[in-house]
C-alpha cells in the first residue's frame, strides 16, 4: 500500500491542467473531482488510525521483529524504543519488547539486537550515484594518508587486468591528507601502473593522469586546451599529466571507456550494496555530465525485478545553454508526467541546473545574474511553475539566491508554486531574510557536507566567511523544512555517517575545523532521515520507525546518541533493511 498526503495525490489529478482552480470548469468535473478529494481524506483518516491505535498484540501479525534493542524512532516526538514488529515490508508495531513479542507465533523470525541502537534508513537528498555506476571506481572517500592512497592504488593495479581503466572520479583532495597533502605526478603513478590507465580526479579541479591514460585518451602536446580547461606542460613543453579546471577534469572523464550492458548491471548492484553497506536506503539523484537513458536502465531494470535494494528517486536534468536549448526544454516539459515509477524507482520532477549559464559554482566567489541569462532561467522556472512540476535548483551564493528568489516570486504572483515543495540545494550563503522568503513561497532547503574535502579550498577562496558555509545553525533555527545530504560522489564522500559527523563537528576528513554552524546529533538525524522523506515525496512510508512505514533500517554497532561527536563518522551498519528485507549484513 502506497499513500500520499492530500497535496501530493491530488497533484496527480491536476497536473495536466493545474490551474484549474483560476479558469473554471464545469459542474461534473467538480463533483468527480470533490469525489476525489473526499476519498483521499479518508484514506488519509485511515493511514491516521493505524498510525496511532495501539497495536492488537495477537499472535502471527509479524514476519520479523527485533527485540532488546535501542530503537531511535526519529518519529514527531523522537520516541525511544525497545523493539519493532514487521510484516510485509513494512513496520507494524513499535514499543516494548514485552509486547511486540506477543505479535510472534512459530513462523515468526525473531533478531535479539542485544542493546544495539536501530535507526531509520538514512536518505540522501542530492546525490549522483545513478551516473556513479558507469564505472567502478577506487575511492580515496575518508582516506586521510596519501602514503595509504598509494597502498590502495598499488593493490587495485595488482588485481587488475592488463590495460583495464582504473579511476577514481573525485570525492577527495589533496589537503585532506595529513601525512603529505599533495597530488600524484606523473613518473609515481607510471612506477606503480606501467600498463594500466589512471585517472585520479580531485573534487572538480583538476585530475592526475598516467602515461598510459594519456597514451589511452590520445593526448599529447599538440592536444588543444579544452574549454574551461588546461592540458599542463613543463617548461620543456611535456606534458606533467595534470589537466585542470572543471572543462579538463570533463574532457579527461570523457576519455574513459563505459561498461557495456551486462558490466553496467552488475556494477549497479555492486554500488547499491556499498552504499546499503554505509547506511544509504534511499536517495534523491542530481543527475549530472553526460547522462542518458543508459544511465538509468539498470536501476529501472532491477526496480522492475525487485532487485534494488535502495530506493533511487530522481529529477530530470536538461542543463539548457542557450535560448534555443531552452526552447526544447520547455517543450519537453510540457510533456512531463512524474510519479510514474514506484517506491524503488521514480522521476519527482526536475532539477538541478534550471540554466546552465546562471549555475554558481561553490569555490568561486563571481556570479553570474545577466538580465538576458536570468530571463532564460525565468522561461523555465515558469513553464516548470505552469505544469505544477517540483523543481531543484542549484544555487550556493546570496546574490544568486536573491536573484533566483526574484523571480519564483514573480512567478508565485502568476502561477502559486507554494504547494510544489520547490527547493534550492547547497545554499552555501543564504541569509535569514532569504530563508524568510523561501518559506513564504513553501519551499524546502537542501543543505550538503562538500566541506568534508573542501573545507580548507573553501576558506582560501571566501576568507571568513567559509566558517558559516554552510550555515547548518541558521538553516535549522530558521525553521524551514530543511535536508541534510552529501553531493557525492565528485565534491564530497558517499558516506552518510561523515556527513553527520560534519554537521554536529564542522569537521572536515583529516579532522581540521572548517565551519562553526554546528547543530546536535538528533537536529542531524531527523534531517538525514523524515525531513529528506518529504523532499522525495515519501514522508508517508520513509524517514520514521512508525506504524505503515517501510521497514528501512539500520542496526548500528555503537550508539549514535552517545559515541564521542568525533566518532560519528566512525560508525558501521551492522545490518542495513529496505523494505522489510535485509539488504546487508556486516561480516562477523
Amino acid at each position: 500500500m502506497q499513500t500520499r498526503l492530500f497535496d501530493d495525490a491530488m497533484r496527480k489529478d491536476i497536473a495536466k491542467q493545474p490551474r484549474l482552480w483560476a479558469i473554471g470548469f464545469p459542474f461534473t468535473q467538480c463533483f468527480l473531482l470533490f469525489l476525489r478529494v473526499l476519498g483521499v481524506l479518508c484514506g488519509v483518516a485511515l493511514v491516521f488510525l493505524f498510525a496511532v491505535a495501539p497495536p492488537a498484540f495477537a499472535a502471527g501479525q509479524a514476519d520479523l521483529i527485533r527485540v532488546n534493542g535501542k530503537i531511535v524512532t526519529v518519529d514527531d516526538r523522537f520516541t525511544i524504543a525497545q523493539a519493532v514488529a514487521i510484516k510485509g515490508g513494512r513496520i507494524v508495531a513499535v514499543g516494548k519488547t514485552a509486547e511486540i513479542a506477543k505479535l510472534a507465533d512459530a513462523g515468526t523470525t525473531k533478531i535479539d539486537l542485544k542493546g544495539k541502537t536501530v535507526i531509520p534508513g538514512l536518505i540522501d537528498n542530492h546525490a549522483h550515484w545513478v551516473r556513479a555506476a558507469e564505472h567502478d571506481e577506487l575511492r580515496l572517500d575518508g582516506v586521510t594518508s596519501r602514503k595509504q592512497a598509494l597502498k590502495m592504488l598499488a593493490e587495485r593495479v595488482r588485481a587488475a587486468r592488463p590495460g583495464e581503466w582504473i579511476v577514481t572520479l573525485g570525492g577527495w583532495a589533496e589537503e585532506q591528507f595529513n601525512d603529505d597533502p599533495r597530488g600524484f605526478p606523473l613518473d609515481e603513478l607510471d612506477r606503480i601502473a606501467p600498463n594500466n590507465p589512471v585517472v585520479l580526479q580531485a573534487v572538480y579541479i583538476h585530475s592526475y593522469l598516467n602515461t598510459a591514460a594519456l597514451k589511452a585518451a590520445k593526448i599529447d602536446e599538440n592536444t588543444p586546451d579544452p574549454r574551461g580547461g588546461k592540458i599542463e606542460k613543463d617548461a620543456s613543453g611535456k606534458l606533467t599529466g595534470i589537466i585542470r579546471g572543471a572543462g579538463g577534469v570533463a574532457f579527461a572523464a570523457a576519455k574513459i571507456p563505459l561498461y557495456e550492458k551486462d558490466e553496467w548491471l552488475a556494477n549497479t548492484r555492486k554500488l547499491v550494496t556499498e552504499l546499503n553497506s554505509v547506511g544509504i536506503t534511499a536517495w534523491l539523484d542530481a543527475g549530472g555530465r553526460g547522462m542518458g537513458a543508459k544511465h538509468y536502465e539498470p536501476y529501472k531494470y532491477l526496480a522492475d525485478h525487485g532487485e534494488l535494494n535502495a530506493r533511487a528517486f530522481y529529477t530530470t536534468i536538461r542543463q539548457p545553454a542557450t535560448p534555443e536549448q531552452v526552447d526544447k526544454v520547455i517543450a519537453e516539459i510540457q510533456q512531463q508526467k512524474p510519479f510514474q515509477g514506484n517506491d524503488y524507482f521514480n522521476n519527482i520532477g526536475w532539477g538541478e541546473s534550471t540554466y546552465g549559464p546562471v549555475t554558481t559554482q561553490l569555490l568561486r566567489k563571481e556570479s553570474n545574474t545577466k538580465p538576458e541569462d536570468m530571463a532564460q532561467f525565468r522561461r523555465v522556472a515558469q513553464a516548470l511553475a505552469e505544469r505544477g512540476l517540483y523543481s531543484n535548483s542549484h544555487v550556493e551564493m546570496t546574490d544568486v539566491i536573491d536573484a533566483f528568489l526574484n523571480e519564483y516570486e514573480e512567478i508565485n504572483k502568476v502561477n502559486p508554486i507554494k504547494g510544489l515543495r520547490w527547493s534550492f540545494s547547497h545554499l552555501d550563503q543564504v541569509t535569514e531574510a532569504q530563508l524568510e522568503r523561501m518559506k513564504k513561497l513553501g519551499m524546502t532547503a537542501l543543505i550538503h557536507s562538500r566541506p568534508l574535502i573542501q573545507g580548507a579550498l573553501m576558506h582560501k577562496e571566501h576568507g571568513d566567511k567559509a566558517w558559516d558555509m554552510p550555515p547548518f545553525r541558521r538553516v535549522q533555527d530558521s525553521g524551514i523544512r530543511w535536508g541534510l545530504g552529501s553531493d557525492a560522489t565528485a565534491v564530497t564522500t558517499s558516506n552518510p555517517f561523515y556527513t553527520l559527523g560534519f554537521a554536529v563537528t564542522g569537521k572536515m576528513v583529516g579532522g581540521k575545523k572548517v565551519n562553526r554552524q554546528s547543530i546536535t546529533r538528533e537536529e542531524a538525524l531527523i534531517a538525514h532521515t523524515r525531513n529528506n522523506a518529504f523532499i522525495v515525496f515519501q514522508e508517508a512510508n520513509l524517514g520514521s520507525i512508525q506504524n505503515g512505514k517501510y521497514a528501512d533500517l539500520l542496526v548500528l554497532d555503537r550508539d549514535y546518541l552517545k559515541v564521542p561527536a568525533d566518532r560519528i563518522k566512525d560508525i558501521k551498519p551492522l545490518m542495513t533493511m529496505v523494505g522489510g528485507k535485509i539488504v546487508y549484513e556486516a561480516k562477523k
